[in-house]
């Protein structure tokens, strides 16, 4: 969707066929690699702990969600992304994070969709949309984004309302970018998606320079706090 499959914060194909090297998204929930995604963002930025973690957060969410809410958007179907179905490393020195799924990942589809009558074990049938749309927040936010963001409160002081403002404006960048490959409109696409996580209060969509739709937070990932500071676009900072 974005013309090619060598994104950064993806593994090349997005299935991980050989796991040497990577290990399960649960390492960073139970704090064992935790430490080493936050030191890593303290190398990369220079800033503070809790301004490190939370560009931290800002990158693995997005990389997280983007499978997720584009195989939702595109083709309803929908990988779901539990920790253990999760793999990172950070080896690729362009990216602070690296992620991939398991060849096993489970990816649930409506009854219509050809993947139902394949039998293959790890395609999930749901019934409707409601239940394709609660399986995408059951697996991506209840059981691995929330889990995260306690894990990094573990560890340093942020507040979740900035933590989750990063999860709705990644997820309402990455749909906007792919737009002119989605079947539907990315802005509905956007306000269905962050409805069913409730993140709605968090971004709005406001017409850019030409009028198209761009992302506004209401709150801050902090990298106006680096040393080099920075002001995103669409930063509640910039339009305050």
């Amino acid at each position: 969707m974005f013309g090619t499959d060598d994104l950064p914060g993806l593994a090349p194909g997005l299935v991980v066929a050989d796991e040497a090297g990577w290990a399960p998204a649960t390492t960073l929930i139970d704090g064992a690699r935790l430490p080493e995604l936050l030191g890593s963002a303290v190398r990369l930025w220079g800033g503070t702990p809790h301004a490190s973690a939370a560009l931290a957060w800002k990158s693995y969410c997005y990389w997280t969600a983007l499978p997720v809410v584009l195989g939702w958007a595109a083709a309803r179907r929908v990988p779901l992304l539990d920790p253990s179905a999760t793999l990172i490393h950070f080896a690729d020195q362009r990216a602070l994070v690296t992620l991939g799924l398991r060849q096993s990942t489970p990816i649930a589809v409506l009854p219509n969709d050809p993947l139902a009558l394949t039998g293959r074990p790890e395609v999930r049938v749901v019934a409707d949309d409601r239940q394709l749309l609660a399986a995408l927040r059951a697996t991506l936010l209840d059981a691995h984004l929330a889990p995260m963001i306690a894990a990094i409160q573990g560890e340093v002081r942020i507040g979740t309302r900035t933590l989750l403002g990063s999860v709705a404006s990644g997820i309402a960048h990455g749909l906007l970018r792919a737009a002119d490959g989605l079947p539907g409109s990315a802005v509905e696409a956007v306000d269905t998606l962050l409805a069913t996580l409730d993140l709605a209060d968090l971004v709005e969509l406001v017409p850019g320079p030409n009028g198209e739709p761009t992302v506004q937070r209401r709150t801050c990932c902090l990298a106006f706090t680096l040393p080099k500071p920075k002001v995103c676009q669409g930063c509640c900072i910039r339009s305050a």
